[in-house]
């Protein structure tokens, strides 16, 4: 165990995600009281104790010797590169940050400060990292993480390390002036587009397309 702990440690370190294949399941004489399923919830939990940022990484169980569940394996690595290597656009990160600050702000500066996070944009993938302009240089952890937990949560960047950099910045966000809200059609207008917007990336991880709606 402390030897797959220590490249799970070294596939964070390394930015690249992270897919365990959980072998040797067939010694642990499976049963309707201890199912794979079971065996995978378990090597999760050990996963997440040790590296909280790795939670719902991809379990796969299986068995080298009887080679149950090696089938499953490579459809879950593709799916994870697939993940690993996206490209966001900008005004859909910034859509997700202002749904993130509508539901909590971040603290206040020490010196009693609003803080105020501006905007968000990709600079690089594999690992994904972005850049957080702000009016300070740095932002609390226990916000840093609240931040990573949603976007994990959103974008379904399981089982690798999303990385959130911050710059202070004295500009003001420059896509308000380029991305005006348009003028209110359809239900809820511009800010119903943008709720069922990130609904829709909260559900499936891909953005609503344009004139679909989601069905209730």
């Amino acid at each position: 165990q402390r030897q797959e702990l220590a490249i799970a440690d070294q596939v964070v370190k390394e930015g690249r995600a992270l897919v365990v294949a959980a072998n040797k399941m067939d010694l642990l004489g499976l049963d309707h009281t201890y199912s794979k399923e079971d065996y995978a919830q378990q090597v999760r939990q050990q996963l997440e104790l040790r590296f909280p940022m790795l939670r719902k990484t991809p379990i796969v169980p299986m068995s080298g010797l009887t080679l149950e569940g090696v089938q499953d394996l490579m459809p879950v690595v593709f799916d994870a590169r697939d993940r690993w290597s996206q490209k966001i656009s900008t005004g859909l990160l910034n859509r997700w940050l202002e749904d993130v600050l509508d539901t909590k702000q971040p603290p206040l500066q020490s010196s009693g400060i609003p803080t105020k996070i501006k905007y968000i944009i990709q600079t690089k993938g594999r690992p994904p990292t972005f850049l957080l302009f702000c009016n300070t240089d740095e932002l609390p952890l226990s916000y840093i993480r609240y931040l990573t937990r949603n976007f994990q949560e959103t974008f379904k960047m399981y089982g690798m390390e999303v990385r959130l950099a911050v710059k202070k910045s004295t500009s003001e966000n420059p896509f308000l002036t380029r991305n005006k809200p348009m003028a209110a059609t359809g239900v809820g207008g511009w800010a119903g587009r943008q709720k069922r917007m990130i609904a829709a990336l909260k559900k499936t991880g891909k953005p609503l397309e344009k004139g679909v709606r989601r069905r209730r």
